[in-house]
């Protein structure tokens, strides 16, 4: 969950000094590398109910690899 701003300045208070302006730092532009991120990444969330029988990513990628090469091998065995 992302903290609001207003909660940031209330936790704890600013240590910036006083002798920096915000207008010193140049804008921060939210999202910027979000498009180069997902081409990079492939997250998949598992659903509740599978987590006990997929604990670890070892886990999972064991049981597709094992389900793709049934997949190739029925493909293969399959007449056109």
């Amino acid at each position: 969950m992302k903290k609001s701003i207003d909660r940031l300045s209330e936790d704890k208070p600013s240590e910036m000094r006083a002798e920096y302006k915000a207008s010193d730092f140049p804008k921060l532009l939210r999202g910027k590398y979000v498009r180069q991120l997902s081409l990079r990444s492939n997250v998949v969330i598992v659903d509740p109910e599978l987590v006990d029988l997929f604990p670890s990513a070892e886990a999972v990628n064991a049981a597709l690899r094992s389900l793709s090469e049934v997949a190739r091998r029925t493909r293969t065995q399959r007449p056109v």
